[in-house]
């Protein structure tokens, strides 16, 4: 059975609340400000709490609100980009400490949920690559045979299987893998930081940094650091200049990815995590509920901004899980975004002038946001950590420049057509649940009208780079298409790299 008309609220804000926290009712001074309440944020403070260090974290909105909330939840050491390839780009060694970073971010939440106590539904399970449904197999199996031998040698639990689940296709099963429901371990592990000595405040924006006294402002306080760690998915701007932060967003590429979830009959799928070698590839996680069983199947990716109608993916993967489970509940549906970089790691580390950012997560988020955190506490503790040089964000990776290029090359070309193809038109004309970009009084505006028949009209200019937005039907959201930033219907800003609203018109 599938549901048409359902919201964009993730399963876990659906099924779950985190509690509010407050602004700041003045100004502050800490060791260490981190800027983000998701699982970086929130992890990197509760560590640095239990070192002892004054530690303050701020979020634009609360807690989970945003990427943390909308992801599909896999723990796992597996990259989006294949063990081989990143072998090929860095080295045996490099590439092994990647997985190995993923691996101890795995421990590290186990730790938590079994030494707290935390109730998040954490499940262990075998996670499976296979064969995309349109793989030439004669290609794929060896190929596949070969990643699972190259896994073994680094020290993974890796096995080549003939049929793996959901397609009986080839593939690799890799053993102990982990799922959990991120909003319940966050609402938790963000108790226990403030318990830990931790200040955690919510709906307090940075606006501004100021380099000279090591401050940022939000809203009407000022906030003194000595480190200030970004987590924030796509990083600020911060103290590194106008020139420094274009360049480096040159290194990251936004996607859009989708998920439905979906209520099963008990044991008609095997618990694990799950994914193809399809381009871009499908993912899925079967879990344990009280009465039944509920999948997330995911996908269907795209460059942000770019697909002109985001409800017929929806579709797509309705269909899908469809075949994959005859009879399906579909429930839930939402939309994420993952950050890739050119050479398929993370940049996690330190920037200089106290900084430290994190991104470039990919589709491993809870996992490398784990990761980061980790880092982060040895960057404020004067640690050696061993994945620094693998994901430092100045990495200059030989053979990483055709993807730069590549991912780059739609920028030019969209800050021209992307203005030709306006259409004149009064926003007075939208229909209620319907957005778009018109030419209406000599300008670009990005028109909507809400369910309840108000009218938001503000400038279609993305304050990032100047691209034109385009309206995502599927979440009422204004995405650009250039370098990905979003922004609610109202233009306010929800995801970077911009840090200002559409302006009113």
């Amino acid at each position: 059975m599938i549901l048409r008309s359902m919201d964009t609220q993730p399963y876990w804000h659906r099924s779950t609340a985190v509690p509010a926290y407050p602004p700041p009712a003045g100004d502050l001074e800490t060791d260490a400000l981190v800027i983000g309440g998701g699982i970086t944020g929130v992890t990197t403070a509760y560590l640095l709490a239990k070192e002892g260090i004054r530690t303050v974290l701020v979020e634009r909105e609360q807690l989970g609100r945003r990427d943390t909330g909308h992801t599909t939840a896999h723990l796992t050491y597996m990259t989006d980009t294949r063990l081989s390839d990143l072998v090929a780009t860095f080295s045996r060694r490099e590439a092994r400490l990647a997985w190995e970073a993923g691996s101890a971010a795995m421990e590290l939440i186990r730790r938590h949920v079994e030494d707290l106590e935390i109730a998040c539904e954490l499940q262990t399970v075998p996670g499976f690559l296979a064969a995309a449904s349109d793989a030439d197999l004669q290609e794929e199996r060896p190929l596949l045979q070969e990643e699972a031998v190259l896994a073994r040698q680094l020290g993974f639990d890796a096995t080549y299987v003939e049929r793996a689940p959901v397609t009986d296709r080839p593939g690799i099963r890799f053993g102990g893998q982990m799922m959990f429901h991120p909003l319940l371990y966050l609402q938790q592990l963000a108790s226990h930081a403030v318990a830990a000595g931790a200040r955690i405040f919510g709906d307090t924006e940075v606006t501004a940094f100021d380099d000279k006294d090591g401050s940022v402002t939000a809203g009407p306080v000022k906030i003194r650091y000595k480190h200030v760690i970004i987590a924030t998915h796509v990083p600020m701007q911060g103290t590194c200049g106008t020139t420094g932060a274009t360049l480096f967003q040159s290194k990251l590429a936004a996607y859009s990815t989708y998920a439905i979830g979906a209520r099963i009959p008990a044991g008609a799928v095997k618990h694990m995590i799950w994914s193809d070698t399809a381009d871009p590839f499908h993912y899925l996680r079967v879990g344990e509920l009280a009465d039944s069983d509920y999948a997330i199947l995911g996908g269907e990716d795209h460059r942000t901004g770019v697909a002109e109608d985001t409800d017929a993916l929806y579709r797509k993967l309705e269909q899908k899980l469809e075949k994959i489970v005859p009879g399906a509940v579909v429930t839930d549906r939402w939309s994420g975004q993952v950050v890739e970089t050119v050479d398929g790691l993370p940049y996690i580390g330190d920037v200089g002038d106290g900084q430290f950012i994190a991104t470039g997560y990919s589709g491993n988020g809870m996992t490398f946001g784990t990761v980061a955190a980790m880092m982060a506490r040895d960057f404020v503790t004067g640690r050696k950590n061993p994945w620094t040089s693998v994901f430092d964000p100045g990495r200059k990776v030989f053979g990483s420049m055709s993807t730069y290029l590549k991912e780059n090359a739609g920028y030019p070309v969209r800050m021209v057509t992307d203005r030709l193809k306006v259409e004149e038109g009064s926003p007075g004309d939208l229909e209620p649940g319907t957005g778009k970009v018109l030419e209406h009084d000599g300008k670009r505006v990005a028109a909507c009208r809400d369910a309840d028949g108000t009218l938001h009209v503000m400038s279609a200019v993305c304050p990032h780079m100047g691209c034109i937005v385009a309206w995502n039907g599927a979440e009422n959201t204004w995405d650009c298409p250039c370098h990905g930033s979003r922004f609610a219907a109202d233009g306010k800003v929800i995801a970077g790299p911009a840090e200002s609203d559409l302006k009113s018109e």
